[in-house]
């Protein structure tokens, strides 16, 4: 296995499947069957997903709503979506742990990182809902800050696209997709890997990205087995 500890960033959007909103219980039981083949793999697997499709903060400043209001609503439904991998982990017997960095201790427990890895190294899963527990600050600045703090080895960030491309492929026929790109070269194309506050503090750190289809089942084992899927950005 490449990997002893992985992060792996969900989008909220992931879990729509083909819905226009909300959750598709299809797609978060692929997506938990495709953790409880790492997990049997022996690997210690982290998450931390988005809440984007229940609610976007950013969104809500847009139509005139205060945009510190709109962004702990935003982590709210981060545990929303925590609450519903749990769920599904569970339902395939895998031992799972919701943290928030916000205090909903009726829901999930408080986020402390000494208990987070304790957990790890007792081969449960982790989710970390609610962001990093402040406004302004993405759920991507929160899987870096996490990653960071828990000493993972890779972020695995799994969207709908199978790498990174030179332009978006759903828009351009002719964008060229990279098998492997530098922390350096992105900033100069210019290519939305993630938000510029935790791509910074991800290269600060030297800890690589690999972005993949999270869609495609067997996609993760096949990262973690060392398998060139998805762009890695190092």
């Amino acid at each position: 296995m490449g990997y002893k500890r992985i992060l792996l960033k969900l989008s909220g959007e992931a879990l729509m499947g083909t819905r226009q909103y909300g959750i598709d219980p299809q797609r978060l039981s692929e997506y938990a069957k495709d953790i409880k083949d790492a997990v049997d793999r022996g690997i210690e697997v982290a998450i931390v997903i988005g809440g984007g499709n229940i609610f976007r903060g950013v969104a809500g400043a847009s139509n005139g709503m205060d945009r510190v209001q709109g962004d702990h609503m935003g982590m709210l439904a981060t545990v929303i979506n925590g609450l519903a991998l749990q769920s599904a982990l569970e339902n395939e017997g895998v031992p799972t742990r919701l943290q928030s960095a916000i205090k909903i201790n009726e829901v999930a427990e408080p986020f402390i990182r000494r208990r987070a890895i304790r957990h790890l190294e007792k081969k449960r899963v982790v989710i970390f809902g609610g962001g990093t527990g402040n406004p302004y600050f993405t759920t991507d600045s929160a899987a870096v800050l996490r990653a960071i703090e828990i000493e993972a080895d890779v972020i695995l960030k799994g969207t709908r696209v199978d790498g990174i491309y030179s332009a978006d492929p759903e828009k351009d026929a002719s964008a060229s997709k990279f098998s492997s790109i530098s922390f350096d070269d992105v900033l100069k194309k210019g290519l939305k890997v993630m938000d510029t506050t935790a791509f910074t503090l991800s290269q600060e750190n030297e800890l690589p990205i690999i972005v993949f289809d999270m869609n495609k089942r067997g996609n993760l084992i096949k990262i973690i087995s060392g398998e060139p899927i998805g762009t890695t950005v190092s």
